[in-house]
């Protein structure tokens, strides 16, 4: 039997946190795509909350150093409601 997985809060947490940071630094989706070599809606399909889009370690990676912070911290990030 294959094992089934729900990743779908740690995703959401993850889309939050570089939502969050990317703010925290005053920089906007578009700004900020482009530093990373994609496209604002690229960007933004990766901050959507509820959007299935994974995102590979490498652009986890450019992103935290975009953000000048380590990429545990948006891994880690947990939403307080």
């Amino acid at each position: 039997m294959e094992a089934q997985f729900d990743n779908s809060q740690r995703m959401e947490n993850l889309s939050y946190a570089i939502g969050y940071y990317r703010r925290k630094k005053n920089l906007s989706q578009e700004q900020m795509a482009e530093m990373l070599g994609i496209s604002r809606q690229h960007l933004s399909a990766v901050e959507a909350h509820g959007v299935k889009r994974g995102l590979s370690l490498e652009l986890l990676f450019n992103i935290a150093t975009v953000l000048e912070i380590e990429p545990y911290m948006l891994l880690k990030f947990k939403l307080e409601i």
